[in-house]
């Protein structure tokens, strides 16, 4: 009797073998049928032994109720007396409520699991043949199935198998299922069935013989014609007979289902006919397919039907399977697949994920099956479909470090083990991590994690995840530098040749050159070759991600011959984590900023700052550059310190416009390319606003001292006066002066002429440092005109000469440089000729178009594709600007928000007035940002301005990349180009000649 109060003996005992419900237990025990089990003690510690010995005993004391009464003893009896039974029935009872439904509904089916002969411990497709023998139709077919699944599951809960031979029979049993329900379909069906031939080639998974518990069964059907039986009509009996199978299989009966047969990795996928001869089969993967379908084919393996068809097609397509890697679209097609496919999981899933999130199984799947593409050409051994076998090859062969493939083998086997717990329990398809304490704790038991199963699992499945992840990548790169470098003994190295194609695979153009940089890199004792040793491989990955993984390559070779002796530039790439990524994607992804970074390596250390790719405003660099001129010696050397500075922030922007472009692993891709366009704009414009700020006090200072006889100012134009500068433009100015107090008139404006004369021959000296050309031909008069002019001479000559193209140009006017002041009275003065009160004359119209047709006419390069310039061709810069500057001019004298010498800016402000609408405006907005993308990403990649898309591939796809399309959409970008730019100048149609 139990004292009240008191907690009976019982309820202890049940609560140290890991029920979290005694008293429900205790109320379960009291169950007449098991009053003989009661206080038996072997039977309390194996349900202590299961996965969840709450569930274990409900779903006993349902199998034992669904008994009848006169073989309930008989029941009991065996589970006291024979252990392995024992064990088998309580730890499938603890594991799966989905099996303990079926044991409830077919109560005779745990005699299936008494059995203990040496046969049942590692059954293949025979016995599991022979288990389902006696099913005739979908139903019976479904128990059947069942029975034999538990037989598996018992094996598997009970540590009699481990996960790599549970897959296999799972696969076995899959086998066997298929066979069973080709069967059903040939009988329901006896003359499609004599009509042809149908192999059943098993893909995926069970290709692959690593089956889940619960999956779709992927499948490719074969059809041949019987002897004299038409070719047509045979096929369509083939697909008659392929339907039924399918149905019979993947239909919801009162037995609930078995698993979805899919057989999308035909030819075509769902469009394409689900049953093809050997012949068409043959013909598609030789003409049309892709290297994902040769990827998927690494695990096709002949199943049910004709075995003599299947192993014809076999034979077939496996040639072709490992000539993939010699494809010309193979490299491309990599660098895409080798792209995490994580975006169509919900962002609150990924972290769940065990199969497709960072760090998850298809992880180490696609690596080996990667790998296996590449040197499987050259060696058969790694011909394997099933992942663990393939990569105990590739450790065998070398190509593959022992130590990371041991360490693979191990966090794979735990992830699949997860996955099958997982599906075990209710029977349904899933690769999520439960969130609920109760599943998460009789997942972490199952796997043998008793005395803090929760937190337990959480710990090892982040560890194995954390593996997963680092070796994934380093899979493909360690073993390239283990080929150039001094192993231990017994270790096995890639050959040159294995490595030269796993370089090729990766993208690399040359590989002897890529492996002589690795050689110099990696190789020696020095504390640099250690720390390179360990970025490389990580490097690697990120130029292999980029269009030019050879650039990226030697420019670090480069980097590193510069600065290895700096203690602070390894220990900056060892420790600052963006930093190493951050000069991988700056190294590979063109020309402009490895120049400017090689002219100066120290400049390296801005990558690893977190402010460090944030542009420095106007004041601070003139602050800077005006310092700077202040300590030089003489008029050249103070220059050449304002071009330093200018070529470290141009770095700066080049770096930051690149990362914001590609994207790294800790900052996603910048969405907004305007955003991109206006920071490259103004800090283009303010690095060389404060460089002519810098050469006019050097050269006011060599010849004058610290003031010229003339008040002097430098009026920005065209882009620069726009803030819309890209890396390759010149800075279109004017010179304004005048004259100090008690100055000759002449005598000033020879100093004006001097000090520009200067200036321009400063900025233009040949040194390391890139030029700053300046332009003025926008002047009065153009290039026939005074370089400078006085204010009162501007206000002459704009009051009695100006012509309508010249106030149009003045809508770009800004001080950039110089006497204040008298650059804000230069503005005062051009306002009312570029914003006219009353708007613009129709005259005044007219000539503006006139004057723009013409340009158009003329001024585009011979043999240019008008589609496809940047600048003059149809919807690009100048049909943009234009259109916004006529009607600034029609309007800025009424609308104040359209004074502004930005071309977005002003265009934001005619929407917001009503003179263009949204969707106008819009694509206004996106061919221009677009547009000057292009031009930007051109003088990225060449080193070199252009206006047109470069013809060379390799630099064509790094425009792409800047750009935001995937290795082998450059098509893409040309046809979304034309496409944009044509809906573009439909408006300019519109709105600028009035169409």
């Amino acid at each position: 009797m139990t004292v009240p109060g008191r907690r009976s003996s019982t309820f202890s005992r049940l609560l140290r073998h890991g029920f979290t419900d005694p008293s429900g237990a205790e109320r379960l025990l009291d169950v007449p049928d098991l009053s003989a089990l009661r206080d038996d003690p072997v039977l309390l510690d194996a349900l202590g032994a299961t996965a969840d010995p709450d569930l274990a005993l409900r779903g006993l004391v349902r199998l034992v109720e669904a008994q009848p009464e006169t073989e309930r003893q008989t029941l009991t009896t065996t589970l006291l007396s024979a252990k392995p039974f024992r064990d088998r029935i309580l730890g499938v009872l603890g594991a799966s409520e989905a099996l303990a439904d079926h044991l409830a509904r077919h109560p005779r089916d745990w005699e299936s699991l008494v059995t203990y002969e040496a046969a049942d411990l590692h059954p293949g497709v025979a016995e599991f043949e022979q288990g389902l023998a006696e099913a005739n139709d979908a139903v019976s077919l479904r128990v059947a199935y069942r029975r034999c699944l538990l037989a598996i599951a018992a094996r598997d809960v009970c540590g009699t198998t481990d996960v790599a031979q549970t897959a296999a029979e799972l696969a076995d049993l899959a086998t066997a299922t298929l066979r069973a329900a080709l069967a059903i379909a040939r009988a329901a069906a006896p003359a499609d069935a004599a009509m042809c031939r149908l192999a059943v080639i098993a893909m995926g998974k069970c290709g692959g013989h690593e089956l889940n518990y619960v999956s779709d069964v992927d499948v490719i059907f074969v059809g041949e014609p019987s002897e004299g039986a038409d070719e047509g009509k045979a096929i369509q009996a083939a697909t008659r007979l392929a339907s039924h199978l399918m149905r019979i299989c993947s239909e919801t009966t009162v037995e609930g289902t078995i698993w979805p047969v899919d057989a999308n990795l035909r030819p075509e996928g769902r469009n394409g006919p689900l049953v093809r001869t050997l012949s068409s089969h043959l013909a598609y993967y030789q003409r049309w397919a892709k290297t994902w379908e040769f990827q998927a084919l690494l695990k096709a393996r002949a199943v049910a039907g004709d075995l003599e068809l299947g192993a014809q097609y076999i034979d077939a397509v496996s040639p072709l399977v490992w000539q993939a890697a010699e494809r010309e679209n193979f490299v491309p097609d990599v660098q895409k697949m080798r792209r995490r496919v994580v975006d169509n999981i919900p962002a609150a899933q990924v972290e769940r994920e065990l199969k497709l999130g960072p760090g998850g199984l298809r992880d180490v799947e696609f690596a080996v099956q990667l790998l296996q593409l590449v040197h499987g050409r050259s060696d058969a051994t790694l011909h394997s479909g099933t992942t663990l076998d393939a990569l105990a090859a590739l450790a065998a062969g070398g190509y593959v470090g022992r130590a990371d493939a041991s360490q693979l083998d191990e966090a794979y086997r735990f992830l699949r083990a997860m996955e099958h717990r997982i599906q075990l329990y209710r029977l349904r398809r899933t690769h999520l991590v439960p969130e609920d304490e109760a599943d998460l704790r009789r997942l972490g038991r199952s796997l043998g994690l008793r005395t803090d199963p929760v937190a337990d699992l959480n710990k090892e499945w982040k560890r194995h995840a954390a593996v997963v992840r680092r070796l994934h990548e380093k899979l493909f790169y360690r073993p390239l530098l283990d080929a150039v470098a001094q192993l231990a003994p017994g270790e096995i190295r890639l050959s040159p040749k294995a490595a030269g194609q796993r370089l090729e695979a990766l993208g690399y153009a040359d590989p002897a050159a890529a492996l002589r940089h690795l050689e110099a890199l990696a190789s020696g004792v020095t504390r640099k070759a250690a720390i390179q040793r360990t970025l490389l491989p990580v490097l690697l990955g990120w130029f292999a991600d980029s269009a030019d993984p050879d650039a990226g390559l030697l420019g670090f070779r480069k980097v590193s011959d510069a600065l290895g002796k700096t203690p602070w530039y390894l220990r900056l790439l060892r420790d600052e984590g963006a930093a190493a990524e951050n000069l991988a994607r700056v190294l590979s992804a063109g020309r402009l900023a490895p120049d400017l970074l090689l002219r100066a390596p120290e400049a390296v250390a801005i990558l690893g700052d977190p402010e460090g790719l944030k542009p420095r405003g106007r004041d601070h660099l003139e602050q800077e550059v005006l310092a700077a001129v202040g300590r030089a010696d003489d008029a050249e050397q103070a220059v050449a310190a304002a071009r330093g500075v200018r070529r470290r922030e141009l770095f700066r922007t080049a770096a930051a416009d690149l990362i914001g472009s590609y994207g790294t692993e800790d900052n996603p891709r910048e969405q907004d390319p305007g955003a991109l366009v206006d920071r490259v704009g103004e800090a283009v414009t303010d690095l060389n606003a404060a460089t002519i700020a810098g050469a006019l006090r050097a050269a006011v200072r060599a010849e004058w001292g610290e003031e010229l006889p003339t008040r002097f100012a430098v009026i920005g134009m065209g882009r620069f006066g726009g803030h819309e500068l890209g890396y390759g433009s010149d800075a279109d100015v004017l010179f304004v002066h005048e004259p100090r107090e008690g100055v000759d008139e002449q005598e000033a404006a020879k100093a004006a002429n001097r000090v520009v004369a200067e200036m321009r021959r400063l900025l233009q000296l040949p040194t390391a440092d890139p030029p700053l050309l300046i332009d003025a031909d926008l002047r009065p008069e153009g290039k026939s005109g005074p370089l400078v002019r006085t204010l009162k001479s501007y206000e002459a000559y704009y009051r009695r000469w100006s012509l309508v193209w010249e106030s149009q140009a003045l809508l770009r006017a800004e001080p950039m440089a110089g006497d204040r002041e008298l650059a804000d009275r230069f503005i005062e003065l051009v306002d009312p000729l570029r914003y006219p009160v009353e708007g613009l004359g129709d005259d005044a119209v007219r000539e503006i178009r006139r004057l723009k047709a013409r340009m158009e006419s003329e001024r585009l390069p011979r043999g240019a594709d008008p589609t496809l310039h940047a600048k003059l061709g149809r919807g690009g810069l100048s049909d943009v600007e234009w259109t916004v500057q006529l009607l600034q001019m029609q309007h800025g004298w009424v609308e104040p928000g359209l004074r502004t010498p930005r071309t977005r800016e002003a265009l934001a402000a005619a929407h917001a007035a009503g003179l263009i609408p949204t969707e106008e405006a819009q694509t206004l907005d996106e061919a221009w940002v677009l547009a000057t993308r292009v031009r930007n990403a051109v003088m990225l990649v060449r080193g070199r301005p252009g206006d047109t898309f470069p013809s060379q591939p390799r630099e064509l796809a790094a425009v792409g990349r800047y750009l935001g399309y995937e290795a082998g959409h450059v098509g893409e970008m040309v046809d979304d180009y034309r496409r944009i730019t044509r809906r573009a100048r439909a408006v300019v149609e519109e709105l600028f000649y009035g169409a």
